[in-house]
């Protein structure tokens, strides 16, 4: 009886040891749910559910961020211009996909030279795409102002809109409805983060290396000098989502005073395009860090610091995350293929900059490889 209450109390001791290592390594991430069934009624434009709060209660309105475009104020002519190429000829099978969403919710705790928004949208829309059958990799950025019909309302809206809790579906499963019709391309899972979510990833590495080839800055949200330098997540942050960068004619010039009496030009070209190549850049020098783990206590303490940084679906386990991160040790960042959709710019009667797709996507997908993968 003695050896018995010993062997007992030692099994309760191994797993009081397993279950302390499990909760200390793997942190308790916010999870929402990713019914792919509810994506795919509301890809079809069928309401089958009623989104939950944190609460888990009911909520019957949307975000109060109105994205909605008026057609009745457009020129008639002009509408099937906004659609014509939006909605995907054929379904891409035979990838596991992965959808990063970075949403532009700020809080005290943002970078206080960003300001405040009302509401949420999606800032960062990305697509992580591995081949099932050749293991080829793909990152496809998706801008927010693309013109889409909102399969749950039924409205020309922009894409980065329709992350928003309605009565079809929750944030994340009306943004993957959306990109299914846009794209053809059934996404399994997602992870989403804000601004200073965003911030924190970054500080976790201490930092990320930019390289530029011209000195640029944004007022004082952030200056980067031409060449390669290590930044924090701020700057980083206020490089991505910058709209109105400068730069530098000629030598920096400063005063007796400290005063920056040099020239600054606007940069040309700056647009959701040039954000959407930030971003992809920022991810694949991250993406770069990830080699330099060398023990488990490297990776656990890596871990610990994205416990909060980031919302992922619940049908995504940590163990999954995790492996998934690790695999990228041994893949060559210029092997990632790149890319951002097929756009031209469009201004509404009001003024609005929105995009507006250049070709179907199902072709863009076989110009670069995506179909008959």
């Amino acid at each position: 009886m003695i050896n018995q209450n010993r062997y007992f109390l030692l099994l309760v001791a191994i797993l009081a040891i397993g279950v302390s290592s499990y909760l200390f390594i793997f942190p308790n991430f916010e999870t929402s749910e990713f019914d792919q069934e509810v994506i795919e009624n509301i890809s079809k434009g069928v309401s089958t559910t009623v989104a939950k709060n944190e609460n888990n209660g009911e909520i019957n309105k949307e975000n109060n961020v109105n994205e909605n475009i008026d057609i009745e104020k457009e020129d008639i002519s002009s509408v099937d211009k906004f659609l014509e190429n939006s909605l995907a000829e054929t379904n891409i099978e035979n990838f596991n996909v992965y959808l990063l969403i970075g949403s532009d919710e700020r809080n005290e705790n943002s970078s206080a030279s960003r300001g405040y928004v009302e509401g949420e949208r999606a800032d960062v829309i990305i697509l992580g795409l591995i081949s099932e059958t050749t293991n080829e990799k793909f990152l496809i950025s998706i801008p927010r102002d693309v013109l889409i019909s909102n399969p749950c309302t039924n409205k020309i809206a922009r894409i980065n809109s329709t992350f928003s809790n309605n009565n079809c579906g929750n944030k994340a499963e009306n943004l993957a409805a959306s990109i299914k019709n846009l794209t053809g391309i059934s996404i399994n899972h997602f992870a989403s983060f804000n601004f200073e979510g965003f911030e924190k990833i970054i500080d976790s590495f201490n930092g990320v290396e930019i390289c530029v080839d011209q000195t640029q800055r944004e007022g004082f949200m952030f200056e980067l000098q031409k060449g390669c330098q290590t930044v924090s997540g701020s700057t980083a942050l206020n490089w991505v989502v910058s709209r109105n960068t400068e730069v530098l004619v000629g030598e920096k010039i400063i005063d007796n005073n400290g005063n920056d009496k040099s020239e600054w030009v606007m940069m040309r070209g700056v647009s959701d395009l040039s954000r959407n190549e930030r971003q992809q850049y920022i991810i694949l020098q991250l993406l770069t860090e990830i080699k330099s783990f060398e023990s488990l206590n490297e990776l656990n303490q890596f871990i610990n610091a994205l416990e909060d940084a980031f919302i992922i679906d619940e049908n995504l386990t940590l163990n999954k995350a995790v492996n998934l991160l690790w695999d990228f040790r041994g893949v060559e960042i210029n092997n990632i293929k790149q890319y951002s959709l097929p756009v031209k710019n469009y201004e509404l009667s009001d003024g609005r900059q929105v995009l507006i797709m250049t070709e179907n996507f199902s072709k863009f997908a076989g110009s670069i490889g995506l179909i008959n993968n």
